[in-house]
């Protein structure tokens, strides 16, 4: 079976962008293994509770299918992470399609792995997109945006179009 594996932070991630992610790629046919800094409950930003089955530094990208990064405030602390920005950077060496949402891409950005390509963020304030273009990549200020296996997304809304399309590449 495909697997798709979906990074949550520990504390205040986005429980409806996780949920609109995972019901597409679960309807695509991928089985989805949670990740976080480490295995345990998660809580969501709207009161909701996940179980992270495996813990960033245990990641092997060759397991996986599709990864993506889930967003909300939580998921700030993957910014500097060395684990969370090695996933990035290995998903796009091994050419598996790579995702994030609201300020996730974030992350991609970080890693360095949106350079000179078409990106977009949580559009909620102009810091995101300042970040997002610092380190290279063309905002677009779409709801869900693809260049090659990276999809981007700007936020809830935009969850259940971001899972379909992460699913389809």
């Amino acid at each position: 079976m495909k697997k798709a594996l979906l990074i949550i932070a520990p504390e205040n991630y986005h429980d409806a962008e996780l949920k609109g992610t995972r019901d597409m790629i679960v309807d695509a046919g991928f089985e989805v293994v949670l990740g976080s800094s480490q295995v345990g409950e998660c809580k969501g930003k709207l009161g909701g509770s996940e179980g992270a089955q495996i813990a960033l530094k245990d990641v092997n990208v060759n397991d996986y299918n599709r990864i993506a990064f889930i967003g909300g405030a939580g998921s700030r602390i993957y910014f500097d992470n060395p684990d969370a920005l090695r996933i990035a950077h290995e998903t796009v060496r091994l050419n598996k399609p790579l995702g994030a949402i609201c300020i996730a891409p974030l992350i991609l950005a970080k890693a360095r792995v949106l350079e000179g390509r078409r990106a977009t963020v949580w559009n909620g304030d102009s810091e995101q997109q300042g970040e997002l273009e610092k380190y290279g990549a063309v905002y677009t200020g779409d709801d869900v945006t693809v260049d090659g296996m990276i999809v981007t997304a700007n936020g809830p809304p935009a969850a259940e179009e971001f899972g379909r399309t992460l699913a389809s590449l």
